[in-house]
């Protein structure tokens, strides 16, 4: 019998501890690693890594994976980006707990605003068979090839337990006490943390459930996460608004004071008027200063987005008729932004446009079908309206019309632009590695991929990061503070989560829009190159460019 399941030989360990990176052979026995150094024994398979880099595998902090699960156990494209372990449930939106088929019904709308997955995706594919959240623990840990660390979703939760009451007030006394129950239920079977949201609505424009809870209410359910001995509180600050912000991150620290967790904030970015987010920073630094533990999530890429008509797009939520359009089925939104009674009011509304709807000027012309649009490709929507003597709403309108609503739109380098910036963000010892928001907003962009990109652009390209400084970011400082306490370095009893790697070839290519999705829907991926294999949990689960057969994820 051999003495390894598998021998890693000759690469260079990474260990994710930050320390100096070694030559050094990696064997697995069991799911686990069993030793590292010169290695004499036998294993049943062995992988030659000479030439490449061998590190711990990846953790995603971020992620709305929550439906995909169901339908895809690989969480594609991640593991080809050397992630083995993603967290769901983000934002307070988590697939459990449910009541009844009409609270699956509110979840799933949502879904549709919030993170842009679509009911006819939920109806396909999310069966929607449990009701509490062990139960859907229970069913997607059936079939894993990745790792999944799951977060209930506080909106979802005080809708179970309040119904509509959940987004008219905060809760009282019996309500609370239900909630924390059903939070050390969850914790008991494998729940990582909570999730809330200080800043999204529904689909009816109302502030989501966990916007009407008060301090007492969230002191008591990360109490009640704590019992656990582990969990995290994740949450989404009100961004449009700094002073707001500002007062969620000083709640955040009376939470952790308060129940002794950890607590995490996403996104931190580097703006045009804010490259280094100073307020932002100034403010966990002043949490920690008293005592709390408060972090903020930093992406490495640029804030990109596309934008379709055909789709959903984020850049038009605050403009109510053009939102009102979107929501409409697309033969109905070709009708409705092809009728010239629509057009002068779209086009007035567009003139006043504020927020995130301010930076439509600053959207170029991606991929268009129609002949009429070629020579548009590649320009601002501000300069062809100021050459053609047009508003930018008729600009968009003209434009997307040509092309039956499929015209993609693009916002590039504006939000984390200056990668000098970024670097510092990422550096920061109170901000981790991981807003990427994968699996979500999919017909916008493609959050997977981050992780590539750091090792291809902050690594090899400009040495803004150290190979271990990087890879200690994305795995074990993540692990240790996120309450992953069995992966995230590579040293003997812990789980062989391992990513393998050429640093020289490893990269991230551009956004596909691909239709791969149940119900006929479509997203964006962003697919890799220079990953040898990715494992979990002792399994190879990427090998040479493909997808394997093994289901060797976990819940942890």
């Amino acid at each position: 019998m051999a003495e390894f399941d598998i021998i890693i030989r000759g690469g260079t360990v990474v260990d994710g501890t930050g320390a100096p990176a070694r030559q050094a052979d990696v064997g697995i026995r069991g799911g686990v690693i069993a030793e590292l150094g010169t290695l004499q024994g036998d294993a049943e398979r062995e992988i030659d890594a000479d030439g490449l880099v061998v590190t711990p595998g990846f953790i995603d902090i971020h992620t709305h994976f929550d439906p995909q699960l169901c339908w895809d156990a690989h969480a594609t494209p991640s593991i080809e980006h050397g992630i083995t372990t993603v967290v769901t449930g983000n934002c307070s939106l988590s697939l459990a707990p449910i009541r009844d088929l009409a609270g699956a019904e509110k979840i799933v709308s949502m879904f549709g605003v919030i993170e842009d997955i679509k009911k006819r995706t939920f109806d396909e594919a999310v069966p929607f068979s449990w009701r509490s959240f062990p139960e859907y623990l229970d069913h997607i840990r059936r079939d894993l090839a990745i790792n999944v660390g799951a977060l209930i979703g506080h909106s979802a939760l005080r809708l179970y337990v309040m119904g509509p009451a959940s987004q008219e007030r905060a809760a009282n006394p019996e309500e609370i006490a239900e909630m924390c129950g059903i939070v050390e239920e969850a914790m008991a079977a494998g729940a990582l943390g909570i999730s809330s949201s200080y800043v999204d609505i529904d689909e009816n424009g109302h502030p989501v459930p966990s916007q009407f809870a008060d301090l007492d209410e969230k002191i008591a359910l990360a109490s009640a996460m704590a019992k656990s001995g582990r969990g995290i509180w994740q949450i989404v600050p009100y961004f449009p608004d700094m002073e707001r912000e500002l007062e969620n991150i000083r709640e955040l620290g009376e939470i952790s004071l308060a129940a002794g967790v950890p607590c995490s904030l996403q996104p931190v970015l580097s703006s045009p008027t804010s490259p280094n987010a100073e307020e932002i920073m100034s403010a966990l630094e002043a949490e920690q200063a008293r005592g709390a533990r408060v972090y903020g999530q930093v992406m490495p890429r640029c804030f990109d987005l596309n934008m379709r008509l055909s789709e959903t797009s984020m850049l038009l939520f605050a403009l109510p008729q053009w939102k009102a359009i979107m929501d409409l089925p697309v033969a109905a939104r070709r009708e409705q932004f092809a009728d010239p009674g629509r057009r002068t009011s779209l086009v007035e509304e567009m003139k006043a446009a504020a927020g995130m709807s301010g930076a439509l000027p600053f959207l170029t012309v991606g991929e268009v079908h129609s002949d009429a649009n070629k020579p548009y490709v590649g320009r601002y929507l501000a300069e062809i309206a100021q050459e053609e003597g047009k508003e930018i709403g008729e600009v968009i309108l003209d434009i997307a019309n040509a092309d039956e609503l499929e015209t993609e739109f693009q916002l590039k380098n504006v939000i984390n632009a200056d990668k000098a910036a970024v670097a510092k963000l990422i550096d920061h010892p109170l901000c981790h590695f991981g807003a990427s928001d994968a699996g979500a907003h999919i017909t916008q962009f493609c959050g997977t991929g981050d992780t590539t990109h750091l090792l291809e652009h902050y690594v090899r390209e400009t040495g803004q990061l150290s190979l271990e400084h990087a890879v200690h970011r994305m795995t074990g400082e993540v692990a240790r503070d996120w309450g992953l306490r069995d992966r995230g370095e590579l040293k003997p009893g812990k789980a062989a989560d391992i990513a393998i790697f050429d640093p020289a070839q490893v990269s991230v290519g551009g956004e596909e829009f691909v239709d791969d999705f149940p119900g006929e829907a479509r997203r964006y991926v962003r697919r890799s190159s220079g990953y040898r294999a990715v494992m979990v949990n002792g399994e190879l689960t990427y090998d040479d460019g493909n997808y394997t057969t093994a289901r060797a994820g976990k819940v942890v």
